[in-house]
């Protein structure tokens, strides 16, 4: 009897180079997350100040916290080693957990706030074009980072994605 063949073992996740070529745009599309919620954040608590927009301001607020996700991201993916970046996804997935936690507190704060009687906010013009230009921005970026994220494996990469 012939001694059976052994099956070769598919190698589990991307390549070598695939791998570096996800990280790089991982990097990428956290760098543009960031810029683009830095500009996000400022309009958005100037245009709130302006309007007595407790919304806006939140939303600008969001901004800030949605940064702190990235920036998270950006230093577990600034390490050129793997298993750097691999010991720093933990402590990345903390910071991105306590910037959603901040978020819900004060999006709770600001709600029973309202519901308390807080003021009426003005018309905003500006914040209506913000968030119009953050509804055709965010969910490519978030797409994009999610996808490469999942290729790669990367836990920080999806999470900030959400």
């Amino acid at each position: 009897m012939a001694s059976p063949i052994p099956l070769a073992r598919k190698p589990t996740g991307p390549s070598p180079a695939r791998r570096a070529q996800l990280t790089r745009i991982i990097r990428f599309l956290v760098a543009a997350t960031i810029a683009y919620n830095v500009i996000e954040a400022a309009v958005a608590l100037v245009a709130g100040s302006i309007a007595s927009s407790t919304a806006l301001i939140g939303f600008g607020l969001d901004s800030i916290i949605e940064v702190a996700s990235a920036a998270a991201v950006a230093w577990q993916f600034s390490a050129s080693d793997p298993e750097v970046r691999e010991a720093r996804e933990h402590r990345a997935l903390r910071i991105i957990a306590l910037s959603f936690f901040a978020l819900a507190a004060y999006v709770t704060f600001e709600s029973v706030r309202s519901l308390l009687g807080g003021g009426e906010a003005e018309h905003s013009t500006v914040g209506l074009v913000l968030a119009a230009v953050s509804l055709a921005v965010m969910p490519f970026l978030s797409f994009a980072q999610r996808r490469a994220g999942r290729e790669l494996g990367s836990a920080t990469a999806v999470a900030d994605s959400k």
